[in-house]
């Protein structure tokens, strides 16, 4: 891939970044937001900017990221074109937290509506389907295996919530539809520097596993005649991929279809499976695809917004179906 489209994609993400920060409700012009940085701004437009706008278009970076670079290793890790960051159940499990903390009062006599108690419980789900899974990939050996158990510990999940569902009152459960909705923003700075970490981190450990990475598209019993330890590498993938879908479905809801697609979008125009170039495109792609969603979501010049996790899918479905259709095939 030439380093001209490297500068491309850059420019772009960049591009949609200020778009992402200077469009909304309240249109704020480059020369406007030039003067909330550098210069002496408005009250109310700086406000805007660094309490509103900026952060939600941050989250929408790192996000479109994580998200990415997990639907990357679930589908190296399963050779399977379809597998997303949600595959093992980490969503469902974070679902099914939420779902407790605000619908568990009618049956179990608690709830827990505020948004720390909802982040809380979200990762306590979230955490308690990666520690399942990780206990379960130590027993089983077969990869296809874990795929069907994380399918099925999602599927548990579900039902849960959709008991709690039914039981609940509409206020409890008008408020888990929502959150299930997805949102960028109404996160604090705190909020989200714990978010840039935790993706930080998970990038880190990615780069310990590149060459098994790439030994893996080729089957785990290519893997073991290179020397790669199996077993270790499925803990790490499991691990990074736990983490970034776990820690974002607490803060920003289920976002759909960035980490399926996106992958698939990175080795169209890459025309190579090499990780090692392979993962800062994914990450350029991810963030700037959800920055346009965002942009798109917010309705600029009006006084609507839409559900990301809508944008999304509206967006994420098309493009994997225009895949298909002009590859016949995805690759993995």
């Amino acid at each position: 891939m030439k380093k001209a489209t490297y500068i491309i994609l850059i420019a772009l993400l960049l591009l949609l970044f200020v778009a992402d920060v200077a469009l909304g409700s309240v249109y704020i012009s480059f020369t406007e937001l030039w003067d909330v940085f550098l210069g002496a701004p408005d009250a109310t437009n700086a406000y805007i900017i660094t309490q509103l706008r900026l952060p939600r278009a941050v989250m929408a970076v790192l996000t479109g990221a994580g998200l990415a670079i997990a639907g990357m290793l679930m589908q190296t890790l399963f050779r399977n074109p379809l597998a997303g960051p949600f595959v093992l159940g980490i969503s469902s499990g974070a679902g099914l937290g939420v779902a407790i903390s605000i619908m568990g009062g009618s049956l179990l006599g608690f709830s827990f509506v505020s948004g720390f108690g909802l982040i809380a419980s979200s990762i306590a789900g979230s955490l308690a389907v990666f520690l399942l899974i990780i206990l379960i990939s130590l027993r089983i050996k077969d990869t296809m295996g874990l795929l069907i158990i994380g399918l099925m510990v999602g599927s548990l999940s579900s039902a849960v919530v959709g008991i709690l569902q039914y039981f609940s009152p509409s206020e409890q459960l008008r408020r888990y539809v929502f959150w299930g909705l997805g949102s960028l923003g109404n996160l604090t700075w705190s909020e989200i520097t714990l978010i840039g970490i935790l993706v930080i981190i998970s990038l880190a450990g990615l780069l310990l596993i590149i060459k098994p990475l790439n030994a893996l598209l080729l089957g785990e019993t290519y893997a073991r005649s290179l020397g790669i330890n199996i077993t270790q590498t499925r803990w790490i993938i499991i691990s990074i991929t736990c983490i970034l879908a776990g820690s974002i479905t607490a803060f920003a809801g289920p976002i759909a279809f960035i980490g399926l697609a996106v992958p698939h979008i990175a080795r169209l125009l890459m025309s190579s499976m090499d990780h090692k170039k392979l993962i800062p495109l994914v990450i350029i792609i991810g963030a700037a695809l959800l920055l346009a969603c965002d942009l798109v979501a917010q309705l600029p010049f009006s006084n609507y917004s839409l559900p990301i996790n809508a944008v999304t899918s509206l967006v994420g479905a098309p493009l994997v179906i225009w895949l298909i259709v002009k590859k016949r095939t995805l690759r993995f």
